[in-house]
């Protein structure tokens, strides 16, 4: 199926998201080379960037919460390139994200072909939780996965610490039992309209901010903040204040994580690729699996 014919179907008819055929991966990262398509989310065109385009509302027509993922906008504004190097500075433990698009996820088939942990959407705004949220986040870590949850973030629509509020209350929470990831902010082009969501960087900065402070009052840990080079950079102004205390998520579809915002040195998870091997999209954690399970402790 072309990536042209996925577009057009809404997550309410679309099977979920596998690969066509498995791959072995903790016999060597260079199986990361060797990808193979799988059936991919719907991908669809960036929203509207124009000062007078009508913004759509959470709940109202228009809105469509069970399309939007860490990675949904990302190949339309930024294309996809090269599978990931086999050979990166340091060992590499591979991992997956899902949605509510994969619907019930074969668990334990994933983690025999090697995912070590799993980030699931958990909210979106105040008004959207992942209905298949327990299947996804208790499946996970009863098949033995290191597993977190994240929120779609929509700045427009209410404040950081509101939507932070919201996503720990259902489902990103933290416990240091050592197969919980921090939780994570999801922050990417606007699926709704303009790219900024109408903020202005430091409105924007400011709105990152309460998230991550409120997430860190609730429970804990700062938030993974997931994102892109090319966004953060238009849209914070590449502001360099997180990197001390937020682990960094990049999403680039291509064989490197490529310049990293501003403060952050290294990523600790890289989104490469959009599908692959695992169901959902197909993410490394930079480090060993020790290093990983040392993140989850906290």
């Amino acid at each position: 199926m072309t990536r042209s014919s996925r577009s057009a179907r809404t997550a309410a008819t679309a099977p979920r998201r596998t690969g066509h055929r498995r791959l072995p991966v903790l016999a060597a990262l260079a199986a990361a080379t060797a990808l193979v398509t799988g059936l991919a989310a719907p991908a669809y065109a960036a929203g509207p960037t124009t000062a007078d385009a009508a913004p759509v509302a959470e709940g109202r027509p228009g809105f469509h919460p069970e399309r939007d993922f860490a990675g949904s906008t990302v190949a339309a504004h930024e294309g996809r390139g090269a599978a990931p190097y086999a050979s990166l500075a340091v060992a590499q433990t591979p991992g997956m994200d899902v949605a509510s698009y994969q619907g019930n996820v074969d668990w334990s088939t994933a983690a025999a072909n090697g995912a070590r942990f799993a980030y699931v959407k958990a909210t979106e705004g105040t008004g959207y939780t992942n209905p298949y949220f327990a299947q996804q986040y208790n499946g996970s870590y009863n098949a033995g996965m290191i597993r977190g949850a994240y929120h779609f973030a929509l700045p427009n629509s209410s404040s950081g610490a509101t939507q932070a509020n919201y996503f720990v209350s259902h489902g990103g929470g933290w416990s240091a039992d050592g197969q919980t990831l921090p939780p994570a902010l999801d922050i990417e082009y606007n699926p709704y309209g303009a790219t900024c969501y109408g903020l202005s960087q430091s409105a924007m900065v400011s709105w990152i901010r309460d998230f991550s402070n409120t997430v860190q009052y609730r429970t804990g840990r700062y938030p993974t903040i997931y994102t892109t080079t090319n966004w953060w950079t238009q849209c914070t102004g590449n502001y360099g204040g997180f990197g001390s205390t937020n682990p960094l998520w990049i999403a680039r579809y291509s064989s490197s994580p490529g310049t990293l915002p501003n403060g952050w040195g290294y990523q600790t998870f890289w989104q490469y690729a959009d599908s692959g091997t695992f169901p959902g999209d197909q993410n490394l954690f930079n480090g060993a699996a020790d290093r990983l399970s040392a993140l989850a402790l906290g």
